[in-house]
């Protein structure tokens, strides 16, 4: 396959094929993101992906049952250029069941109700979202490009499409605002009533403006028991209808999983354990991108 550059996808579509059908993310300016940086964001070449997706059902056709379509925000995409990459896709992976990518909450909003119906009728099925935080204030600080109302109004138009959510929160971003993070944190994924919720930590990663604010003193990442008090409080408050739990990226302390509401109880007591010391934490040289 012909990639170009660094490729990302989330944990859960480690095994998924993954298609570049765009370069890079079309915001590219969250002051803690250095996925996409050395890349100036492009639509690919449509007969180029379309022959990607031909490569690939070649050598593994009724191998694939998921596909992730990278870089970081393809659903910007045109609904005119989804449409043949989902058209080839069921055609060179006879046992398809997914179609998958990254997603901001302006993606969304940008495409009309029946344009989004139209990608979910031709496969995409799932958008991967991460609004970070709910905190308005924090949002702006790091550049997200939409506040926390646009946000749930991207997940209302996508469920209404009959689309999954995922959606990712960034533990420690708001630095001095923790509390007030983790609060409205969790009530933006009970307003966005995600299928499935993940928690990552955040970390300052050399080249960002985020790294220029912690070496001029005027960020830092909160200390672990903090960042596990946010994680709790989030935990603790958040209210979607049934959504799978997940803290099993690299760059978390504590790995938990679950099912929310029904195992917040469980969770919540895991994190209490973990902050009175009796749970172990994943060592520093062990946490990663």
């Amino acid at each position: 396959m012909r990639y170009e550059g660094k490729i990302y996808r989330p944990p859960s579509e480690a095994d998924a094929f993954i298609l570049q059908a765009t370069v890079g993310c079309s915001w590219n300016h969250c002051t803690y993101c250095d996925m996409y940086r050395e890349k100036s964001f492009r639509v690919r070449d449509l007969g180029e992906t379309l022959a990607d997706l031909e490569e690939a059902g070649r050598r593994a056709g009724p191998d694939v049952d998921k596909v992730f379509v990278a870089d970081g925000d393809a659903l910007t995409m045109p609904v005119a250029h989804w449409l043949p990459l989902l058209e080839r896709a069921r055609a060179v992976f006879p046992n398809l069941r997914r179609v998958s990518s990254y997603a901001m909450a302006r993606n969304v909003t940008e495409k009309t109700d029946a344009e989004l119906a139209t990608l979910r009728a031709a496969g995409l099925s799932r958008l991967y979202i991460g609004p970070e935080s709910g905190d308005d204030v924090t949002l702006k600080r790091i550049a997200k490009g939409d506040d926390a109302a646009a946000h749930v109004v991207a997940a209302k138009r996508a469920h209404a499409a009959g689309m999954e959510l995922s959606v990712i929160a960034l533990l420690g971003i708001a630095g001095e605002r923790s509390e007030e993070h983790a609060l409205a944190t969790a009530e933006l994924v009970t307003a966005m009533n995600p299928e499935f919720f993940a928690a990552l930590t955040v970390t300052v990663v050399p080249g960002t403006p985020l790294a220029t604010l912690a070496r001029r003193g005027r960020f830092a990442v909160p200390d672990v028991p903090d960042l596990l008090r946010e994680l709790r409080t989030i935990v603790d408050h958040a209210r979607p209808t049934d959504a799978t739990f997940r803290t099993n990226h690299a760059s978390n302390y504590l790995p938990l999983g679950g099912r929310l509401p029904r195992d917040r109880g469980r969770i919540v007591e895991v994190i209490d354990a973990a902050l009175r010391g009796r749970v172990p934490l994943r060592h520093e040289g062990d946490r990663g991108l």
